[in-house]
């Protein structure tokens, strides 16, 4: 039996989530190495955006969205297998994250007026996510353990996004010393 979820069954949406992400990092891993090698002016206009991405291989950018995965994958199985509200919730938490950089990146290719590898799936992705959050928030209670549960899933990629830019630039310092900043 899967939880209800405003008529529908909850487990139709658990794995979306990591669905969704490796359709849109595709196109991120595909198409932003070539970005970025095209356009070297946006790491001079935008330094605060670009900077993590300064020197980046594809490869290493690649291990990046893969340690991005786990923590979507992981929590959308157990929500899956294991149902109950904490799980959920922090599955809701994980999923408005991932809503919410959608809209960071149409926003971004607004702000620089261009197209930037991302925005194609993120316009396809933005509906998608919002129209699952709507159904999957009739499921939630919203009381002080569900919403605490949610913060702290949209907490968790913050600091996950953050490690992750990180640990790829380490790799980088590792892989091409010369690209290291001083």
């Amino acid at each position: 039996k899967g939880v209800s979820c405003g008529g529908d069954n909850m487990k139709e949406y658990l794995l979306l989530l990591p669905i969704i992400f490796i359709f849109h990092d595709m196109e991120e891993i595909i198409g932003f190495g070539w970005f970025l090698r095209k356009n070297t002016w946006v790491y001079e206009r935008y330094p605060r955006i670009t900077e993590g991405y300064q020197g980046f291989t594809t490869e290493v950018f690649a291990l990046g969205v893969y340690e991005e995965f786990i923590p979507f994958f992981g929590v959308s199985l157990l929500a899956y297998y294991f149902p109950n509200r904490i799980l959920t919730a922090l599955w809701f938490g994980l999923m408005l994250a991932l809503t919410a950089h959608f809209v960071g990146h149409i926003a971004l290719c607004a702000c620089i007026k261009m197209f930037i590898p991302s925005v194609i799936t993120s316009v396809i992705c933005l509906p998608i996510g919002i129209i699952i959050l709507t159904k999957t928030a009739d499921f939630l209670s919203f009381d002080y353990v569900t919403i605490l549960s949610v913060l702290i899933g949209i907490i968790v990629m913050i600091l996950n996004l953050t490690f992750v830019h990180w640990f790829m630039q380490k790799l980088n310092q590792l892989q091409f010393p010369k690209n290291a900043k001083q």
